[in-house]
């Protein structure tokens, strides 16, 4: 039974952690642009995007394919800003420590 309450433990603890890091990258934030810069996206280090700015030039019916293109390539570019942030917080708080997957 002892094994069933470690384990709850070590679930418990891994929520907290969890917790912790997801309140640590709230506070972060990126921004990615496409588009010669005309398309913005700024996200937090939970990966919510926060905002969106598009340059008026952007939206015209001639435009619709460029503007597609430049917010699929500024969220990709945040999401991987945010990803980097995310490891080096995880490292900075000494990893997670998940029962099974670490020594």
């Amino acid at each position: 039974m002892s094994s069933m309450f470690s384990k709850l433990k070590e679930i418990k603890d891994l929520r907290q952690q969890a917790k912790s890091i997801q309140s640590v990258l709230a506070q972060e934030s990126v921004e990615a642009t496409a588009a010669w810069g005309k398309i913005k996206v700024k996200m937090n280090g939970n990966q919510e995007v926060q905002k969106v700015e598009i340059n008026a030039e952007m939206m015209t019916p001639a435009k619709k394919s460029d503007l597609e293109k430049g917010l699929q390539e500024a969220t990709n570019d945040a999401i991987k800003k945010v990803q980097k942030i995310m490891a080096e917080k995880i490292r900075a708080q000494g990893g997670l420590n998940i029962p099974g997957l670490t020594k």
